[in-house]
């Protein structure tokens, strides 16, 4: 079994020693979450760690990662050091490993810091009276606006990816599940796509349509009426897929 390893520059080389041996006996470690990838947290010289397993692909995604697409793993590792260089708030990258045959492709892990936060954006969406939760959507809002400012197009912009730790009066934002993502200068409809998978409730997307709007100085109905679409269109299309697959089990 071919295996690759690869490390944040940062990380000392008896670090890195530490963190191959995690890998190796990740089994053992306590805990696992996660319906289709499994995450577990363990602590190294007292630095808390998040390891990412990635679920073994299909026959097909097995050829393909090894030859001819880069895996979850390494993508997420190389847009995590990509978002640090451009400044947006990610657990650190530390580093990422793979297990192939001569022709397949394995086992893979990604590994960061652990983050600990306060809340998720999942939290806004089912408490309406969390506290000072206006401003923290507005904020998300205004975190949203700079990453599509800055180039960065987050293709899993959904409930439980952004991480937010309060700041004094403020908010931090983290994003997580990182391995789909694309850059590069985004138009309007994206950036209102974007938003889709957000939330389905009008009032959330009213609050965010009011504040990007001023973020990008256009006027409300422009925003709120292209977000609203793309917002509908995602749950018609979700309602639909989720009735194909009831349908198919029964």
């Amino acid at each position: 079994m071919k295996e690759v390893k690869v490390f944040n520059k940062n990380v000392e080389s008896a670090f890195r020693v530490k963190l191959e041996k995690l890998v190796d006996n990740f089994d053992a470690i306590a805990g696992g979450e996660g319906e289709r990838n499994t995450i577990k947290i363990s602590k190294i010289d007292n630095v808390a760690l998040n390891i990412k397993s990635f679920k073994v692909p299909n026959i097909i995604n097995q050829v393909v990662y090894s030859f001819f697409r880069k895996s979850k793993a390494q993508r997420s590792f190389e847009y995590a050091e990509k978002l640090m260089e451009l400044q947006v708030g990610t657990p650190k990258p530390l580093a990422y490993f793979e297990y192939k045959t001569p022709l397949l492709f394995k086992n893979s892990f990604y590994i960061s810091e652990q983050l600990d936060c306060d809340l998720t954006y999942r939290e806004l969406i089912h408490d309406f009276n969390y506290p000072d939760y206006d401003n923290i959507l507005r904020a998300f809002t205004r975190f949203t606006f700079n990453l599509h400012e800055k180039g960065v197009h987050f293709l899993d912009h959904s409930p439980g990816n952004t991480l937010i730790k309060k700041k004094g009066d403020g908010y931090d934002f983290y994003l997580v599940d990182l391995n789909r993502m694309n850059f590069g200068e985004l138009d309007f409809e994206t950036r209102m796509k974007n938003f889709a998978r957000l939330t389905k409730y009008k009032q959330m997307v009213e609050v965010m349509s009011d504040e990007y709007a001023k973020c990008i100085a256009k006027d409300y109905d422009t925003v709120f009426n292209a977000m609203w679409k793309e917002v509908e269109t995602f749950r018609a299309k979700f309602t639909r897929k989720k009735a194909l697959k009831k349908k198919l089990k029964l």
